[in-house]
Formats: C-alpha cells, structure tokens, sequence
C-alpha cells in the first residue's frame, strides 16, 4: 500500500509505560516517539513481549495495575478543535476520547462478548452510552448498518455469541469498533486466534472499510507478513523500544536492522524461490535485567564493538539520506532529530 502523509492524528512522544513503582518498577515502554496521520495505516510488529500491547494500552489509559504511564505525551488532533494531550484528560474527558474519537479490538477480541447477552444488547450498549440522544430504533438502525459493514446478516443481532463462529464474533467486535466512527482504530493481533483464510477475509474487509471510512488503524502484531500487504508504514518494536520505522515497501525490500531481517527470515515467501527459514536464535530480553549498549546485541549476528555499550540513536540514517526510515542500529550511523 502507498499513502501521501496528510495532517497527524496522533502525536506519541517520549512515552514511558512502567510496571510497579520505584527500584522494583519494570520499564517495559522506553522512550517512544512515533505519529499516525490521518487515513494511514500504521503497522506495529515485534515478538512476544516487546511492549506492543503496553504501548496501545499506556496510549488508551488502559492500562491494568501496576502498569503506570511514567513519561511523555500522547498528543490527539481532533478534526474539529484544538490538539489535546490524552494523559492529561480527567474522567469523564476520557470516556468521551474512547471509542468515539480512539476505539480499540482487543487481542483476543472473539472472547470479549459476554457469553449471557444478544449481539444486539452488546453493540447498542456502546451506542447509547456515547450517545445517549439516540432513540432506540436509531439505535437498531445502526447496530444493523453496523453489522452489514462487516458482512453479517442483521438478523444475527438476535444470536448469543455462542451462536457465532469465531470469524464472526471477531467482525462483531470490529463493528463496534467502528459504530462511533472513530477517527483511530487500534487493532492489538486480532486476528491471531483464527486461521489464515479468515485472517485474510477479515483483513481484506477492514482495508475496504478503510478506504470508505477513512479512519486509521494502528494494527499490532508479531505476523510481519500481515503488515507488509496491509500497512503503509511500519514500526517495528524490540526490547520496549521502537529500532526501525518505514515504509511497508522498504522494510521488506530492504529492512535495516538485523532483528528487522531476522523478523522477515521467520516467514516464507510468497514468491520467489523457496529458501530456509532460520528464525531468530536467542530470547528476547529480560525487561528487569536490561542488556547494555544495543538491547538486540546479544543475538545480533553483525554486533562490534559499540554495540556492547553504547546505546543507538533512533534516528535519520546517513547512509539513507532523503528516504522516509528511522533506525536505532551501529550498522547505519543517523543524524539525530
């Protein structure tokens, strides 16, 4: 997918996500700074743990206890107003922020229906508490249209989510997802639980949606192979911290750092001549006892000698001048800023 960037939507900067408090606090977000743009489709990919989940959560003020936003700003440009910042807002400015400005599905979104209530009790709820105004055939009307968006007849408003198959109940969370029209969505692996066939159905669908709608997403997942059709730009997170940002194009074709190629070696080829698929070696790292110098260092296969000690800078790369690409690696020294 190509995209022009247009005005931001969503401004993440220098954000900090601890668990617990003091010596025994756990940074498991480090000094974030990325930007979704209106209409763009932001793909956010790392293994288990890298602090993807966290980062939408801190975003969202979801987070469950202990976790704790402990730095930085969460900047939203709402279509009409002035920018705000989301970790400054009180209660009841936070409830309007979620899902009428930013809704989010969850991973794991096909078990979130509550299993003793009809479709339609669920996605009207949503509607009236945000729009109270709304008489009940409004609402109706809309849980319907809803529905027909992600391409379920209407007359399954009537079913318990029991009643659904697992592709179903996923497109039912999207359709709430969308029934505000948000301007953000953020999708946290929602389509990890279900086979490939209807990943695919299912994401083809919210590309369409997309494309009528003209929100964003931001689409969290460890399946770089997803992101590279579907997003337009990619971030890729490793040890709490973001080590390359570009292009979906240019991070296939060309990534980086060296845990952005061992990401893309995890994966076969769509085309092309078949090759081994050799993977990552090593875990990823212990968030409570940090590696210095470069997080990925000690499965690095290309490390010398600053890489032991010497934190990389996310930044321009020298080597890349005038291309859209940041990358935090000693490979590819970059002008900070």
């Amino acid at each position: 997918m190509t995209q022009v960037l247009t005005k931001p939507l969503l401004e993440i900067k220098h954000l900090d996500v601890d668990y617990g408090l003091g010596d025994a606090a756990v940074r498991a977000v480090r000094d974030v700074n990325l930007t979704i743009h209106r209409g763009e489709v932001v793909g956010l990919a790392g293994e288990s743990g890298s602090g993807k989940s966290t980062l939408a959560y801190g975003v969202t003020r979801l987070l469950p206890p202990p976790g704790v936003v402990a730095g930085g700003s969460v900047t939203y440009h709402p279509a009409d107003g002035e920018p705000y910042d989301v970790l400054s807002l009180n209660h009841a400015e936070l409830r309007k922020f979620r899902w009428a400005e930013t809704s989010i599905v969850f991973q794991g979104a096909m078990n979130s229906l509550n299993p003793v209530h009809k479709i339609d009790i669920q996605m009207m709820d949503a509607i009236k508490a945000h729009e109270p105004g709304l008489s009940k055939a409004a609402r109706v009307a809309r849980a319907k249209e809803m529905l027909r968006l992600v391409g379920i007849a209407e007359d399954r408003l009537e079913a318990y989510p029991h009643q659904l198959s697992g592709g179903m109940r996923q497109r039912v969370m999207i359709g709430m997802a969308l029934a505000l029209q948000p301007q953000l969505v953020i999708m946290d692996e929602p389509t990890t639980a279900l086979d490939v066939v209807m990943q695919r159905q299912i994401l083809g669908q919210l590309v369409e949606l997309r494309e009528r709608l003209g929100f964003s997403v931001l689409f969290i997942t460890h399946d770089l192979s997803l992101l590279v059709e579907f997003s337009d730009r990619i971030a890729i997170m490793y040890g709490g911290r973001i080590v390359e940002e570009a292009p979906s194009a240019d991070i296939y074709r060309d990534p980086l750092h060296p845990y952005s190629a061992g990401l893309l070696r995890s994966f076969p080829a769509l085309r092309g001549e078949r090759r081994e698929l050799t993977g990552i070696p090593g875990s990823p790292p212990d968030l409570r006892g940090m590696p210095t110098g470069c997080s990925f260092h000690p499965r690095c296969p290309k490390r010398f000698e600053p890489c032991d000690t010497i934190l990389p800078i996310l930044g321009k790369p020298d080597d890349h001048v005038g291309r859209a690409r940041t990358v935090a690696c000693h490979l590819h020294p970059v002008t900070a800023g």
